[in-house]
């Protein structure tokens, strides 16, 4: 099917608006002009690919088809051109990392630095998302590696380049509110105290949470937050007992204590991924060398 890019690139940015007017003024041309080419686009497909209403407009489920397709060549698209036309960056071009908040104060930081002490004209861009939206990202061509934890419901093999970390999930409470530093606790018993931990967008609450399912238990936190940092610190005022990986625990962490539970947590990893299917820019060629080699458990 012969079909212009210049549509697929107008059809880009309505999609991504959910708006002709915010197209029209991404691209430089008239919303008439808009409207036009998705006619165009549509009547070349043979069917609708928007909804239109006074109100709003809106994706038909063919216009989300198209929009998965189109969005991540749209992407590498972008990410060629930058590469070419940033010649100041010694040919390496801009590295893009996708990864949580977490993992970028806790793991990323001293490789950051690293980088860009040894690359300092090459521009670094570093999207947060949780581990979960990370995968989205990568799929999506807008980002050039991410850092994640592994397992990930959404990240398959073929996407892992290389283990670069172990560790393990604890759980953290303040003595001097929770009375249970020379015990040990099992899963179950644990439920009746208040559970602090990430919320369910997050992989490391989809960890525990299967966790308890494997043992036959529901888990009802009592809160959940998009931060481990702020579960650290409602745990130091005694609110509950947190749910954090060990890697978070440092200095600031001295009046915790970390339960020890019957039951034995299994150990995951930080992974880091690109995507199989795009081509590996120089610059994030050069950042995974960075990272520590290949971690064995």
């Amino acid at each position: 099917m012969d079909i212009n890019y210049e549509l697929y690139k107008v059809f880009f940015h309505v999609a991504s608006s959910l708006s002709f007017s915010e197209a029209s003024k991404q691209l430089f041309i008239s919303q008439s002009a808009v409207s036009q080419s998705i006619k165009t686009l549509e009547k070349k497909l043979g069917q609708p690919l928007f909804i239109r209403s006074t109100k709003k407009v809106q994706l038909t489920p063919a216009g989300e088809i198209l929009l998965k397709h189109i969005e991540p060549a749209m992407n590498l698209i972008r990410r060629g051109e930058g590469q070419l036309l940033e010649a100041n960056t010694l040919g390496l071009g801009q590295l893009h990392i996708g990864a949580s908040d977490t993992i970028c104060r806790y793991f990323l930081v001293p490789y950051l630095k690293q980088f860009h002490k040894k690359f300092p004209s090459v521009p670094i861009k570093v999207t947060n998302a949780t581990s979960l939206s990370c995968v989205d990202l990568l799929e999506q061509g807008r980002v050039d590696l991410i850092v994640t934890n592994f397992p990930n419901a959404r990240l398959n093999h073929s996407y892992v380049q290389k283990t670069v970390s172990h560790f393990h999930d604890v759980f953290i409470a303040n003595p001097a509110y929770f009375h249970l530093e020379q015990k040990e606790i099992a899963l179950s018993d644990l439920r009746e105290y208040p559970i602090l931990m990430l919320d369910r967008k997050s992989t490391t609450s989809e960890f525990l949470h299967n966790l308890f399912l494997q043992h036959q238990l529901e888990l009802i936190p009592e809160i959940e937050l998009s931060s481990n940092d702020l579960l650290i610190d409602l745990a130091k005022i005694g609110l509950g007992i947190a749910f954090i990986p060990d890697y978070c625990l440092t200095r600031q962490s001295r009046d915790l204590f970390i339960l020890r539970t019957k039951e034995k947590l299994p150990q995951r990893q930080l992974v880091a991924a690109i995507n199989p299917n795009l081509p590996v820019s120089a610059s994030t060629e050069e950042f995974l060398k960075l990272l520590p080699p290949e971690v064995l458990s």
